[in-house]
């Protein structure tokens, strides 16, 4: 986010984007896995995803930066969610390590950008 007055559209916003990619990424994961393990953890685990992307945009999209940070925390939250499901995934062996990687390195950058939007918004106000 450069200036603070530009105008950063949703679909350029880099947290978005990431949670947009790591949603895309856990979609391949999840559609593998069998019935059993959808229901027991992929369900829970595909929707903590998407929640990231779902919570930032609905963040975003709000005027006050009291609101925005509502959704920027919930967002953040779902993000440790699937990363708790990821490293369940990764002990009982659903998920490879190089896959597990993969997603440490998505919720890094996410976390960084949506701390980074959390930030912004408190030091505007």
């Amino acid at each position: 986010m450069e200036g603070k007055n530009q105008y950063i559209e949703l679909k350029d916003l880099d947290a978005y984007i990431f949670a947009r990619q790591y949603s895309n990424f856990s979609w391949i994961i999840f559609k593998r896995l069998d019935w059993e393990n959808k229901k027991v953890m992929g369900d829970q685990f595909i929707r903590s995803v998407d929640s990231v992307g779902a919570n930032i945009a609905e963040g975003y999209g709000r005027y006050h930066y009291l609101d925005k940070n509502k959704f920027y925390f919930n967002a953040r939250g779902s993000l440790l969610e699937s990363r708790h499901w990821g490293g369940l995934m990764l002990e009982r062996q659903l998920i490879t390590k190089e896959e597990f990687d993969i997603m440490v390195d998505y919720y890094i950058k996410i976390s960084t950008k949506i701390n980074r939007l959390i930030y912004i918004q408190a030091n505007l106000n």
